[in-house]
């Protein structure tokens, strides 16, 4: 079944593993035409559950996510011009459910199969409060109905939704938030969406990157996350100067983390991070598929920080390409490739004797900017191969 909230989840990793702009133009035109006529959208699409009432936070914001990731990452204008009245009708219906700004009504999956220790006796289980997740979607999904609104220069509409993603942000602020910076969900996907969409003021921003870092040491290293905390964790991190803690994380070989599956013998992602017990035994018979890729929305970062390889979204389709590798971990070397519409992106480099060496290839009629790990060095190049080396 499609399901919305895996789809926006994964949608930017499958677009580095596959040329998806025809799949999802197509799939899109499906969420348009099941979106239910107040604006909410189906946990499935096709709606072959038959609903008639959905609106799940972060599986109906597909209607927003994938139209803008693949506008940034294709470049094609036509398919934010064939969503942007599906986008809009998703951010009113959720402004329709709202009272003071507020969005917390509905059913909402919330931040889908998380992390849940045996035991909870020192009161820090992984448990985000679903109306908070809520108001952060519901800023994401106005971003990026606005962002969008941008590139078709619809003006009236630039000015009314600035306006409301203010006020979103104050009312999920004045719900939300203590004064010191605190979140009354002290969890690490309450955090990771506070600081991926914005919703904190810039001067409360570093602090609550420093609780999510408190938060993972405080597991021991471990994510808690689930299917919507866990696509923006590492790039949070990252983003934030943590860079070591992203890759303690994807590092991580016990349970609950990415690498746990691996050495239990899994060659695909599961849909839950223990579908296989630590003593052997099976999770839940009735929903515990080994081959479901929601979690492997690590795979985004990967390609954006490891290999570096990144879309500009001024620029979109890598007309403009940012190649920035960030090595951390016990990594020595990494290299990637993408098949752009202009052609092929490279990016390889080596970590050895405490010298950096960086090969990158641009493709014609695009354009690269260089940020060279550890330095303050920004190189700007075209089209052709380059080689960096410098002491690390």
């Amino acid at each position: 079944m499609g399901w919305t909230g895996d789809a926006q989840a994964f949608a930017s990793t499958a677009a580095y593993n596959m040329d998806v702009a025809g799949f999802f133009t197509k799939w899109l035109k499906d969420v348009s035409a099941d979106q239910l006529p107040g604006g909410s959208v189906p946990f499935v699409v096709p709606n072959v559950l038959n609903q008639n009432d959905a609106g799940s936070a972060g599986w109906a914001d597909v209607a927003t996510i994938i139209p803008w990731d693949m506008y940034v990452i294709y470049g094609d204008k036509g398919l934010l011009e064939t969503q942007y009245g599906s986008m809009k009708k998703w951010v009113d219906y959720m402004s329709s459910k709202s009272k003071n700004n507020l969005w917390n009504t509905g059913f909402h999956f919330g931040d889908w199969l998380f992390y849940r220790p045996n035991d909870d006796n020192d009161g820090r289980a992984a448990v985000t409060d679903k109306y908070m997740i809520a108001q952060t979607f519901y800023a994401h999904s106005t971003q990026l109905l606005l962002n969008a609104a941008k590139v078709l220069g619809k003006t009236e509409d630039i000015a009314k939704y600035s306006d409301l993603l203010a006020k979103i942000k104050e009312a999920y602020i004045k719900e939300n938030m203590t004064p010191s910076g605190k979140l009354i969900s002290n969890t690490q996907t309450a955090y990771v969406l506070a600081l991926q969409f914005d919703m904190l003021p810039e001067n409360l921003r570093a602090q609550a990157a420093q609780r999510l870092v408190d938060n993972v040491r405080d597991y021991g290293n471990h994510l808690t996350t689930g299917f919507l905390g866990t696509p923006y964790l590492c790039h949070v991190l990252s983003r934030f100067g943590h860079e070591d803690v992203a890759y303690d994380l994807l590092m991580q070989e016990s349970y609950p983390s990415w690498l746990y599956p691996v050495k239990m013998g899994a060659t695909t992602i599961w849909e839950r991070w223990d579908g296989i017990k630590q003593d052997g035994s099976f999770q839940t018979a009735d929903m515990n598929s080994f081959n479901h890729y929601a979690y492997g929305a690590i795979g985004d970062w990967m390609y954006k920080n490891i290999a570096g390889i990144n879309p500009v979204a001024a620029q979109p389709g890598y007309k403009a390409i940012l190649i920035a590798p960030r090595p951390g971990g016990k990594l020595t070397n990494a290299s990637a490739e993408l098949e752009t519409v202009y052609g092929t992106v490279k990016s390889s480099w080596i970590l050895a004797d405490g010298v950096f060496k960086l090969d990158v290839t641009v493709p014609a009629n695009a354009t690269a900017t260089v940020i060279l790990p550890k330095t303050d060095k920004k190189e700007e190049i075209g089209s052709g191969s380059y080689h960096f080396e410098y002491k690390y």
